[in-house]
């Protein structure tokens, strides 16, 4: 397969070079399109009043890996590869692996999987690898896995363009407890700030705060209710893959308005 991968921990990365290697060793077309530096927690951020420019990488990954380091952020990279690097379309853009969980609402701020989710919005499927660990940058069953998943689709394609995100739990081949298909759970943060002072006695904030977990009950009558969140799975040492979407459109919120008894019937509101 044509592959486009990319990250948002920078081109250097542990992650994605094992990411970017394995997949090149198992025969896949690799191109590396990733920031120059650590982008993480850019979201689907864009560079627009500013140029954008790209640096070819060598001897840093496998002799097959054409690879590029871009001044841009994560979705940057995806743009451009597709718009201008690339010859030929890719059959699937990979992101990671990252240094850390992307679990619940971290996907909204995830350079990682926005830089896949770029391939989405393309009509390009998607794949997010995330390793849950901060500290531990063992990426051999991450990129095994990953391996294993790309052949899966390889011979099983997706039947629309969609982004899988994928969060592999930092223990040993023989922890691994399965593998779930799981639905977005809730990670969220309390108190976020860190207020300090400079040397100069000037105030100044650091974003820190604690991950609050949380176990979401979707409605009994929704598709949702019987799989599992993202978040309990990889605390249960089990793979998770959530099927994700750019279109951010609540169903349920169509009827709700639609019912609001005559506020979107008419004009009214314009006149005096």
């Amino acid at each position: 397969m044509r592959l486009l991968v990319s990250n948002d921990d920078g081109i250097f990365a542990p992650g994605l070079r094992a990411l970017a290697n394995t997949l090149a060793q198992a025969g896949h077309q690799v191109t590396v399109v990733a920031p120059d530096r650590e982008r993480s927690a850019t979201g689907h951020g864009l560079t627009m009043h500013k140029p954008i420019r790209v640096e070819p990488v060598t001897g840093f990954f496998h002799d097959t890996v054409t690879a590029w380091a871009c001044t841009g952020t994560p979705a940057d990279c995806v743009k451009l590869a597709l718009g201008c690097l690339l010859d030929h379309p890719p059959d699937l853009v990979v992101a990671g692996i990252n240094q850390g969980q992307n679990l619940g609402t971290d996907i909204l701020y995830s350079g990682t999987v926005s830089a896949a989710m770029e391939g989405v919005i393309e009509n390009i499927p998607g794949v997010a690898f995330s390793l849950a660990s901060y500290t531990q940058p063992e990426f051999g069953v991450a990129s095994r896995f990953a391996r294993a998943l790309v052949h899966h689709l390889e011979q099983h394609p997706l039947p629309v363009a969609l982004l899988l995100n994928v969060n592999i739990p930092a223990v040993s081949a023989q922890e691994i407890a399965g593998i779930c298909i799981t639905r977005q759970g809730v990670r969220r943060y309390c108190d976020q700030f860190d207020q300090r002072t400079d040397p100069r006695g000037r105030t100044y904030y650091w974003l820190a705060g604690t991950a609050i977990e949380e176990e979401p009950e979707p409605p009994a009558d929704t598709p949702m209710h019987h799989w599992p969140t993202d978040v309990a799975t990889v605390k249960s040492n089990k793979i998770s893959i959530t099927p994700l979407q750019y279109n951010l459109t609540h169903p349920a919120g169509l009827t709700t308005l639609a019912d609001w008894p005559g506020w979107t019937d008419g004009l009214y509101w314009l006149k005096d």
